[in-house]
């Protein structure tokens, strides 16, 4: 049975048309879940942001952060009060001072809801009225959203800020799942194409392998190592997909990794121009 979020937050249209509804996706470099994800002061600088627009001359924000790894679905960023709009400003200033209200406190970071964004809809600020009606309650976490759950060892698809993520909240799906097995993986240089692979053998599990990457950017490997010396780390956050290509249970000997690695290699061709491998 359909649940419409109107059914539980109950506004009713005379309160409404005090709201601006706040859409936080992709803004070409980042993804405002990332962001929300470091921290409230970095998601609160996604919504006290103005540009050169009064995106928000209402005097409530409805935020709502894309969950870009499930189509069509938002995790609820709380409600703002605008307190002070700031007139004298630079692009790359803050431009408005916003405080949190306490209307639905309770469900910041925990209600999912449904919403499909069409191709026309752009910007980022709307009028609440105008979609209201369309939201549907998808869940409501048992706790605050702390990073994407582990989908399976086949379905491993993380870009490098889920990944720091997953690191950062030590997430235990993700941790026992990885430190158990060995492995052939591949990271994608989103910009380019390029493909890098890589193995875990030894005593190190996956997990523990992509942790040093999670802590260099580069993992230590020759051109790797030199592209974010050139770049920065912000590089590989921008631009770098982990996959895992096979895995294997940690008592299988090292060799067999190994041979595996070379096949993957030879058949993604990641020793040439098409990727970043030096051997």
């Amino acid at each position: 049975m359909t649940l419409k979020l109107a059914n539980i937050l109950k506004l009713s249209n005379d309160e409404l048309i005090q709201y601006k509804l706040h859409l936080a996706g992709w803004n070409g470099t980042r993804q405002p879940l990332n962001d929300y994800l470091k921290g409230w002061e970095h998601w609160l600088g996604w919504n006290e942001w103005r540009g050169n627009k009064n995106d928000f001359n209402r005097p409530f924000i409805f935020s709502l952060i894309q969950f870009y790894h499930e189509p069509n679905k938002w995790l609820f960023g709380g409600i703002f009060k605008v307190v002070e709009r700031l007139d004298d400003y630079e692009e790359t200033e803050v431009g408005y001072k916003l405080e949190l209200a306490d209307l639905h406190q309770e469900l910041v970071g925990r209600l999912v809801v449904e919403f499909y964004r069409y191709p026309g809809m752009r910007g980022r600020a709307f009028l609440l009225e105008g979609y209201y009606k369309e939201f549907i309650v998808s869940e409501i976490l048992k706790r605050q959203f702390d990073g994407i759950h582990f989908p399976g060892y086949e379905n491993i698809c993380i870009d490098f800020p889920d990944l720091e993520t997953v690191f950062k909240y030590q997430k235990t799906d993700w941790k026992t799942a990885l430190e158990n097995v060995k492995g052939v993986y591949m990271i994608m240089d989103k910009s380019n194409g390029k493909k890098y692979v890589g193995a875990a053998y030894g005593d190190s599990g996956i997990w523990a392998r992509w942790g040093v990457y999670v802590g260099t950017g580069h993992g230590f490997n020759d051109e790797l190592t030199k592209l974010i010396a050139a770049t920065g780390i912000n590089y590989a956050r921008q631009n770098f997909r982990f996959t895992l290509l096979e895995y294997r249970s940690m008592r299988i000997d090292d060799s067999v990794i190994i041979n595996r690695e070379s096949f993957w290699k030879e058949a993604l061709l990641s020793r040439s121009a098409f990727g970043y491998n030096s051997n």
